[in-house]
Parts: C-alpha cells; sequence; structure tokens
C-alpha cells in the first residue's frame, strides 16, 4: 500500500472532521536527531501533526558522554525537558510538570510511548494518558521472559490496562506480551526504519577486488566476533582470498586482536575502530557482504539487529546467525546460520565468494525486503493505519476495535 492509499483512507474515514490526527510520541529514543526519520516520514504525509516529549539531555555511558536533544526536523513539535535517573532506560522518567504541558498544549488523540512495559516512565505516561482519556500505544523492545519484581509487575500490570496496542520490536517480544497476559492487539514492527536516502547502493566495485566481509557494532562476546574468525581461518585454509573489515570497539576488542594474530590472520582483518553513524554509509559501502554473528547469552539476545536493514537499503547481502530476531530481518533461510557454528557461518560465506550471481540475487533480495518492510516511509505507513483503527468506535465492553494485522507479515522468505 503507498503511502497515497493511506493519506486517502485517513480523509475518507473523516474520524477527526477533516482536521490533523496529533500523536504525541514520549521516548529518549529521539534525542538523537537520526533517529528522527520515522517521525519526519509521518510528519510529511500531511495527515498527522508529531508531538514529541524527550528528554533535554541523556546520559550514554557506553559512549562515555552525555547527549542533548537535536532538532534537525522542524515539522516535529519537541516538548524537550529534564529528567530523573536519565541514562536508566528502566528507572527515568519525566517532569510531572511537563508532561502535564505537553499534553494540554500539544493535545494529541493518541500518545504513543516507546518504552518498555515495566519501566517507571511508560507507568508515568500510562497514568496521565488514564487521566486525560487518551488512547495509549506502547513500543517496547524486550525479548526474554525476566523475572520481574512485585513492584514492576505492577506496573507492568497498570500499563497493559491502560495500553489500547502494544508494538512488539521482535516476534518474540509479541510472544511475551501474550504470555505476560496482555490480551489486546499486539503488532510487530522495529522502532524505526532506514532512511534510504542516507543509505543507498553505492557504485559498483570492481570485478576483480577481492570479497569483503563486513561487520558494525560492538566488538564483545555475544556479537560472535569470535565465529568470524573462526570461520576466515576455515575460509583461508581453502585458499579463499578475501578481507573481513570490523567497523566498532568493544570490551573484549584486544582478546579479538590476540586470536587474530595466534592464528596468522592479521592479512585477512582490518580494525576499523568505532565510527560515527553518519560514517556508517561510507564504511558500508565497501562491504560485499554483512555479518551479524550474534550469539544468545544469559542476559541478552539480538532484538533487531538494525545494522541488517542499513546493509539491505544499500543492496548489500547480509548474513546472520539464528539469534533473537535475526532470522525475521534477514528473511532468506539460505543466508541465516546456527548461532555459535562458525563452520556453518564459513559455508555460507564460501558460496557467496564462490557463486557471484547468488551473490548478486541475495543483495537484490535485500533492496527489496527493505523496501517492503524497513523504511522509514513503510513505518510510518503502518503506524497511520493503525491509528486510524484505534481511533473506530470502542464496541460495549469499551475496547477498541482493530482489525486483525498479520505478526508475522515480515518473516517471509524467497
Amino acid at each position: 500500500m503507498t503511502c497515497v492509499n493511506v493519506v486517502s483512507q485517513i480523509q475518507e474515514s473523516q474520524i477527526l472532521d477533516g482536521r490533523s490526527l496529533r500523536v504525541l510520541f514520549v521516548s529518549h529514543t529521539y534525542i538523537v536527531g537520526l533517529n528522527q526519520g520515522k517521525l519526519n516520514a509521518i510528519a510529511e504525509t500531511g495527515v498527522v501533526d508529531v508531538g514529541l516529549l524527550v528528554p533535554a539531555k541523556w546520559d550514554a555511558p557506553q559512549w562515555n558522554k552525555q547527549l542533548e536533544l537535536e532538532t534537525p526536523y522542524p515539522a516535529i513539535q519537541a516538548y524537550a525537558t529534564r529528567i530523573w535517573f536519565g541514562g536508566r532506560a528502566g528507572a527515568y522518567f519525566y517532569s510531572p510538570l511537563a508532561v502535564l504541558k505537553a499534553i494540554r498544549d500539544f493535545r494529541p488523540d493518541i500518545i504513543q510511548v516507546e518504552q518498555e512495559v515495566f519501566s517507571l516512565s511508560a507507568f508515568e505516561i500510562a497514568l496521565f494518558a488514564k487521566l486525560f482519556g487518551k488512547p495509549l500505544v506502547l513500543f517496547g523492545w524486550e525479548n526474554m521472559a525476566r523475572q520481574l519484581s512485585p513492584f514492576r509487575q505492577w506496573i507492568r500490570q497498570f500499563v497493559f490496562n491502560t495500553t489500547q496496542l502494544i508494538l512488539a520490536g521482535n516476534h518474540e517480544g509479541a510472544e511475551i506480551m501474550k504470555q505476560w497476559g496482555f490480551k489486546k492487539p499486539i503488532e510487530v514492527m522495529p522502532q524505526m526504519g532506514v532512511d534510504t536516502t542516507v543509505f543507498a547502493p553505492p557504485s559498483p566495485k570492481s570485478a576483480t577486488a577481492k570479497l569483503t566481509i563486513g561487520f558494525v557494532g560492538r566488538l564483545s562476546h555475544h556479537k560472535g566476533i569470535d565465529l568470524l574468525i573462526e570461520a576466515a581461518c576455515i575460509l583461508r585454509d581453502r585458499g579463499y582470498d578475501f578481507q573481513i573489515t570490523l567497523c566498532g570497539s568493544g570490551s573484549d576488542e584486544a582478546t579479538f586482536k590476540g586470536t587474530v594474530n595466534q592464528y596468522s590472520l592479521n592479512d585477512q582483518f582490518v580494525w576499523r575502530g568505532g565510527v560515527r553513524h553518519d560514517e556508517v554509509p561510507q564504511e558500508m559501502a565497501q562491504f560485499d557482504v554483512l555479518v551479524l554473528p550474534s550469539r544468545t547469552i544469559e542476559t541478552w539476545k539480538e532484538q533487531f539487529g538494525h545494522v541488517l536493514i542499513e546493509a539491505m537499503a544499500m543492496g548489500i547481502p547480509v548474513v546472520g546467525s539464528t539469534c533473537g530476531e535475526i532470522p525475521n530481518v534477514v528473511g532468506h533461510p539460505d543466508l541465516v546460520f546456527p548461532e555459535g557454528d562458525a563452520s556453518a557461518l564459513a559455508k555460507v560465506l564460501e558460496r557467496l565468494i564462490c557463486e557471484p550471481e547468488w551473490r548478486q540475487q541475495a543483495g537484490q533480495h535485500s533492496l527489496d525486503r527493505v523496501h517492503q518492510y524497513y523504511t522509514h516511509e513503510r513505518i510510518a505507513q503502518r503506524l497511520i493505519q493503525l491509528w486510524q483503527q484505534i481511533l473506530k468506535p470502542k464496541d460495549n465492553q469499551g475496547v477498541y476495535q482493530l482489525e486483525p494485522y498479520s505478526t508475522s507479515e515480515a518473516k517471509g522468505h524467497i
């Protein structure tokens, strides 16, 4: 469905008597301007006014810095405010006066909070949504059935009772919401898509150049860099010519470099270090393949793998493990290997090296899939459709009537 079709549907429904739908987003994620692309895509439809309640500052200990709100898109009406316990995603909350001011000033038809269902900020916004009688939509990434304290369980239940729709960032997360007792509609989609004007196919590389296998992310055990090193050993011993470029840094970087040296793989590995997000497209343009070999650990599994859709938007074949949501994002069984299995990873990479035509087909699959499911515009279209349904009349039990939407839509394979 095109954006024009969605806009036409909303205009024809006359739910809001001809005026624009007003949606207030609440999330610390959007303090970074680059992350606001989805919000801008929604605003650019011309049928939705977008408000944003966001921290003015956010502590980012993983980068050893404090972020300040960026406002690159004038169509987004931002309400920046102070928060308590900044940098702690599950524990921070907003100034209640700021929340009150944003709701009274922006007058939203729907409030969408993008935070885990057991977080203090989700509870705070759910409370205000209940007080003002505003439909509440919640987005969350949680994909592990954590044991919550009684206090967190109480918060979760209050948010469940107040929320009309949950947007789960992955399929396992949707199942966990059901297991935890949420009985209203659940949709599966990522928090944000990808900007295809920034992540666009590069100029073709020389046909004689060696295959470049890329990785972008943290250099840590749970990201499976050791598997990539083992796969490189296998490929090297079979006589293949390739290069592995690692963009990122992390706690296990020195260990990985030592392993590469031990296996005499220094000629095959290039260490680019940490790169800014605005530099990622330039780095990816040098890749023939991107690999995300993540593994599940006790406290974490891959919730989505946003780097996958960035590479896919550039027409780059992506290879991923079976960890978390990765297989559903990749959407091609021949490009997925069992997590922890370096031999299986080497087998996929070997085929990509030996079969240029199949590698080209895999790159086209990437492009087709990202435009079908993962652009900012596509995410915006799906959200508008869902909001439209939320604003339909309630049934006699006071429940908003949403039409069913398949949570497995993006699981298809080629």
